[in-house]
This record gives C-alpha cells, sequence and structure tokens, in this order.
C-alpha cells in the first residue's frame, strides 16, 4: 500500500472554490437521431430494481444460452456477471453481423504515410482472417481455452485479429502497449504465465520505421531470467512478405505470422461456448507499487457493458464511421476501438501513427477522407492539437456529430476550444470518466437527454451510483463544495473481477477502505473506491480532481510513482527517489524525479543521463521525467519519511509551507535555489 505520511493534507479536505461553468444543451437534429432518449432510463436503472436492469445491456448480445442468475454475489467482492450464461465474444462482434452486413467496413486502416492507401476491411474479410489466426495459434502455437497470451503489437489491423482469434478459442489475451519497453513486457509476460508473444517487425512513429521485434526479443530474454519462458513468438510483418526487422529470427521459437497462415487458408474455428463469468482478457495498470496489477475482465458482463456504452454513450450506429483515438494497448481501445464498436457493427478506424505527423491538420484530413462523424480522444491530444494547429479544423470539411473525451479531466477553456473549433458548434460532447479497471464508462451525460458542462464529467451513467465519501465513510453530500474520495455504491457488469493471481489486493486496494464487514454477501457493503478525488455539484454532476494515491496521469495514462521510483533505485549509485507531478501544459502531469546518491558518490550530467536511461529501459519513454534533480539530501520527517508534498510544491513553484518541522529543514532552500 502506499506510504499514508506521504500526503500531508489529502486532496479530499480541501474545499473547491470554482464556479460551474453554464449548461450546453444538444440540438434537435443530434436528439432526433440518438440512440437513447428515453427518460425513463433512470427510474428503471434506480438502486431499487439492482442487479435486475443491467439484463437490457446483456440483451444486446447473442448468447448461446442465457443465464442462470444476473449478478453471483457469493464470493463478494469478486462479483460475477450473468452467471451460467454462454456466449462469444468473437462471435458477437464478427459472425452475426455477415448474414446482413457482411460487405460492410469493420475497419478502416489508416497507415501514418499518407501515399500508403487506407485499407478498408469488411467484416467478412475479418472474419476470414480471424478464423484463420485461430487455426494457427491453435495448431502451430498449441493454444487451448484458459492459456495466456502477451500480445505486444502497434496500431494495426492485425492487433482487433489477434484479439479476437484468442477470444474464439477462449485464450486470455493480455496486450501490451506497443510503446512500452521490453523490460515492461517481460513483466507482464511472467505474470501472466504467457508462453507465446504475439509482435509485429515493425511499425511508424512520427515517420520513422522502428524495429519493434528487437524490443520483444529482448522481452523474451528478460522473461526467461525471470523464470518464464516464451516457447513461440508469432511475428507479423508490416509489410506482408517481407521482414522489416534486421532482428534475426530464432529458430525453433519466432514464427512469421504472414507465412504460417498459408497452412490455414480457409479454415474456420467454431466459437469456444465461453462462460459469461470466465476470463476475456488481462490489461495491467500501474498501481501505487512497483508492480503493475493485471485486471481480470470477465467475458459476459464486460462484453454487455462496453456494448451498451458504445451503442448509449458514444450514440454509435451501424451506420457510422467513428474514430477513438486511443491506443488499443490501454483499456480506452479494448472497450471502444475493438470489443464495443464490432459488437454494434460500426465501422472503427485504426489509425497507425501520431495525431500530428507529418503536420497539425493530419487528423482532419482523415476525418474529412473517411466521413467520420463520431470522434474520441484525451484532453492530452486535443491540447496539443490546440496549441500546434489551433486554425486546422476550418481548413477541412468534416462534421462531427459526437466528440468523447477520455482519460484525464478536461479544462473548461479546452473544453470551449473542442466544442466551437473541432465541433465546429455543432458536437455533443461526452466527457467520460473512468479508469481500466471499470471496463466502461463510470460518469459521463447520456447525450441525447442531458446537458454538458464544461470541466465536469457529468452524473453516472445509467445503472452507477456514485458516491462521495470523506476520510471516514461519512457521505458528502452534493452540492457542499468539498472533495472527497469517489466510490461507486454498486457493482456493475464492467468492473474488473480480480487482480490475476492477487485476490487479497484486489479487495484491499479497491474495497478496503469502506469495507465493514469482510465476510458479507450483500453488495451493499462493498463500495468500489475509485482511488479519485472528486466533488459533485448541486446537480449531480461529478468533477474528478485527480488521484488520491501515488499514481500520475500523464496525457491520460496512469504511471505509478512507485514504478519510476523503483526503475531509479535500479541505477546502483542512487539511494533514494522522489517523484512528484508537475503540471505541463499539453500532457496534463509530467513527473519530475529527486535523486539523492550514497556516500562516495558526486552528482554529474552523466548521472542524471544514467538515471534518466534507467526509466526510459524499464518502463518505457512514455515515463520520461521533465527533469532529474541530484539533491545532497531529500525533506524528511523526524521519522525519515520524504515529504514528497515540500518536493512538489517546489516543482510546481507553489509555498512549501511550514517546514520547520522538518528534521532538515535547512534542504529545502538548497533545493529551491537550485530548482530556481
Amino acid at each position: 500500500m502506499s506510504d499514508k505520511n506521504t500526503v500531508e493534507t489529502s486532496e479530499a479536505e480541501i474545499a473547491v472554490h470554482w464556479k460551474e461553468e453554464e449548461y450546453y444543451y444538444p440540438s434537435p437534429g443530434f436528439i432526433a437521431q440518438a440512440n437513447l432518449t428515453d427518460e425513463s432510463v433512470f427510474d428503471r436503472f434506480s438502486l431499487e430494481n439492482f442487479p435486475d436492469y443491467y439484463t437490457e445491456f446483456a440483451e444486446l448480445l447473442t448468447w448461446y444460452k442465457y443465464w442462470d442468475e444476473v449478478l453471483d454475489t457469493s464470493d463478494a467482492p469478486c462479483w460475477k456477471w450473468f452467471r451460467g450464461g454462454q456466449l462469444n465474444a468473437s462471435y458477437n462482434c464478427i459472425d452475426r453481423h455477415l448474414a446482413k452486413n457482411r460487405n460492410k467496413t469493420a475497419i478502416h486502416f489508416v497507415p501514418e504515410l499518407e501515399d500508403e492507401p487506407v485499407h478498408h476491411m469488411t467484416y467478412q474479410e475479418l472474419y476470414v482472417r480471424v478464423n484463420e489466426f485461430a487455426a494457427l495459434l491453435k495448431e502451430t502455437a498449441g493454444l487451448k481455452r484458459g492459456d495466456r497470451v502477451t500480445i505486444h503489437m502497434p496500431m494495426s489491423a492485425e492487433l482487433p485479429i489477434t484479439m479476437l482469434a484468442c477470444a474464439r478459442l477462449g485464450v486470455i489475451h493480455s496486450v501490451v502497449f506497443g510503446g512500452f519497453s521490453s523490460s515492461a513486457c517481460a513483466d507482464r509476460v511472467v505474470d501472466s504465465n504467457s508462453r507465446v508473444l504475439i509482435t509485429m517487425d515493425a511499425y511508424y512513429r512520427a515517420g520513422k520505421l522502428l524495429n519493434h521485434k528487437a524490443v520483444d526479443d529482448e522481452a523474451c530474454e528478460l522473461a526467461e531470467k525471470d523464470g518464464q519462458k516464451v516457447d513461440k513468438m508469432l511475428v507479423w510483418q508490416r509489410y506482408p512478405g517481407k521482414m522489416s526487422s534486421d532482428a534475426p529470427l530464432v529458430e525453433g521459437r519466432d514464427v512469421v505470422v504472414n507465412d504460417e497462415l498459408k497452412k490455414y487458408y480457409g479454415a474456420r474455428v467454431e466459437p469456444e461456448k465461453m462462460l459469461s463469468e470466465e476470463p476475456l482478457f488481462l490489461m495491467y495498470t500501474s498501481g501505487t507499487t512497483g508492480k503493475p496489477k493485471g485486471a481480470q475482465h470477465g467475458t459476459g458482463g464486460y462484453l454487455a457493458y462496453v456494448t451498451a456504452m458504445s451503442k448509449y454513450i458514444q450514440d454509435i450506429h451501424p451506420e457510422d464511421v467513428y474514430w477513438c483515438m486511443a491506443d488499443i494497448g490501454w483499456i480506452t481501445g479494448h472497450s471502444f476501438i475493438v470489443y464495443g464498436p464490432l459488437a454494434l457493427c460500426a465501422s472503427t478506424v485504426i489509425y497507425e501513427g501520431v495525431p500530428t505527423y507529418p503536420d497539425a491538420g493530419r487528423s482532419w484530413r482523415i476525418a474529412q477522407d473517411l466521413g467520420v462523424n463520431i470522434f474520441h480522444t484525451a484532453p492530452t491530444a486535443i491540447r496539443a492539437l490546440r496549441k500546434v494547429g489551433p486554425d486546422e479544423p476550418a481548413k477541412y470539411d468534416f462534421h462531427f456529430k459526437h466528440m468523447t473525451t477520455v482519460g484525464e479531466p478536461i479544462e473548461p477553456e479546452v473544453w470551449k476550444w473542442y466544442e466551437k473549433e473541432v465541433g465546429k458548434g455543432k458536437a455533443v460532447i461526452v466527457d467520460t470518466y473512468w479508469q481500466t479497471e471499470t471496463g466502461g464508462f463510470l460518469c459521463s451525460t447520456v447525450p441525447g437527454l442531458q446537458p454538458m458542462k464544461p470541466g465536469s464529467a457529468g452524473p453516472g451513467v445509467p445503472g452507477i451510483h456514485p458516491i462521495i465519501f470523506d476520510e471516514d465513510g461519512n457521505e458528502i453530500i452534493k452540492g457542499a463544495g468539498k472533495a472527497g474520495n469517489i466510490c461507486i455504491q454498486n457493482p456493475w457488469p464492467g468492473c474488473f473481477q480480480t487482480i490475476w493471481g492477487n485476490r487479497q489486493r484486489f479487495v484491499d486496494t479497491y474495497f478496503g477502505m469502506y469495507n465493514k464487514d469482510p465476510n458479507s454477501k450483500d453488495w451493499r457493503d462493498w463500495p468500489y473506491l475509485t482511488g479519485d478525488a472528486a466533488v459533485m455539484s448541486e446537480d449531480g454532476y461529478v468533477r474528478v480532481l485527480g488521484r488520491i494515491d501515488d499514481v500520475i496521469n500523464v496525457s491520460g495514462h496512469r504511471l505509478g510513482t512507485k514504478e519510476i521510483e523503483s526503475a531509479a533505485l535500479t541505477v546502483p549509485e542512487v539511494a533514494e527517489a522522489a517523484v512528484v507531478p508537475v503540471n505541463h501544459e499539453v500532457k496534463g502531469k509530467e513527473p519530475e524525479l529527486y535523486v539523492s546518491l550514497k556516500p562516495g558518490y558526486e552528482a554529474s550530467p552523466e548521472l542524471v543521463q544514467k538515471v534518466a536511461d534507467a526509466i526510459t529501459f524499464e518502463i518505457g519513454k512514455i515515463a520520461k521525467c521533465r527533469n532529474v534533480w541530484i539533491v545532497p539530501d531529500m525533506p524528511k520527517t523526524r521519522s525519515g519519511k520524504i515529504m514528497r508534498r515540500v518536493l512538489g510544491a517546489i516543482s510546481n513553484k507553489g509555498d512549501v509551507g511550514n517546514v520547520m518541522t522538518l528534521a532538515n529543514p535547512e534542504i529545502v532552500e538548497e533545493i529551491q535555489k537550485m530548482v530556481g
């Protein structure tokens, strides 16, 4: 658990003084076509009808066998949704659409290089390719139901093909974000006991063809040192028919997928009838302690939830062209590029590269060329596009009916630019609040029913009942102007089932704080702790303020401060490390690192670089720190606890407060001079 003494004043005790923004209302044109305009939904989804109201979500799917029980609480808080029901996620995302829509585009794959053609893959082609690859997984890789597979791939059409082929066989996939380092990938291979690693030889990023296979060769070496041998590495080719990586193929281990697939031409694999409560995938997320934790998502509950959220909050219709800019390696991509949209028979856009490559107009050209009408991205991308090309959207002829913001709170000013310039004053915006662990949205306005409010996520989505508690478990009533810990009173089908291999950590982290009776089987005794601080205004709209633990939200990605500190401590000269979040105009927050050295070592630019390199090696470039400061000592309490609050104030040019109670108050001024 995080060190309780690192936070002097919790976010929850701070009164919040901003004014609430004005409402923005959806246009009559949007409401006329919206999937959800029935106001009775809020009555149907009130707590007294829980959990049965969630059968409405499950009915969006095709089941081999209906469930015996909507919610099984016998192993609380490891909830089992639609227990006893049988279905297959791959079947729901592909096969069931073929009778009427086999010629419809399932995936528009847009390569980063503009002179390469966009690939429009129909549902029929997706069906053929998923079946053939599933046959390869079964025969060549020897995979069966319940096995785990690690997938470390870039944004490509082959990534959803790979995921859906796993789902077809009942193989649990663990997708690792393509930008993660070999060490981060190896950790996930080891934790999930994956014998098979699936990768791609290369991909484009900012115009460069990156050698990706080399990263995974190293991941296999690191995993083996840690006790998990990868028997098979399956390598997709970025350009079918030729290798774009000079990393040699390892005899007996490496299989070039594009060559091997020829053996399986025309193969058809019957989808496994999965129990609703069987796992579909693992998604690793940063925690407050060093090692990432594997959030285990179930099949029926997760798929029902993301399908409903895609339909009712994203307002996706089968005829829409929907572009979510996230990476499939994160939960947003799983839920709202792959599983949700494809279950609804929509057309989903996958873009390989950077949204500003080769210039700030690229995103809007893609939107214009493909006729995108629903656009989904993070505040980081919005801030970046606003900074580098504020006038670009006006130059292109695209028309969004609906836009999403996800991953972190969005400032009202940025929201208003997004609405006016990108939405051209005509699009509704949903500011969605949720997490890796929650599978789908917790708070958002229903776009056809509720007005938007810049900077506020909105109320709980239908079925979700948020509550804000103070540290002692007393409810902070809405409109009190005080922040607290946002919790969800009831379980929901999208919520993860457990932490892979660590049930106790799951219970302690997400339910321990406010659970009064660890033996209770009553869901009312298990409020879910999100780990975020929030304030609820009088109208029930929620504004999220940020983490209450040691997790920094960088560009919408969660990075554990402990992970970064642990990486710094792999450098032999380093004695102590402390990471603090610093405000950044594009990324929201950026980590800044303070280290002190063991006796006998001197600070030097080379040592600063060595520490920075260790972080990139252990985690990836995404965790790059703004600065690495080598300090003579850390500000400490008399009991020896590092005062991260003081370092945070120095980094953010804020008030350090009264430091006279520290064991070494003089060090604060020294560090202030250094940081400037």
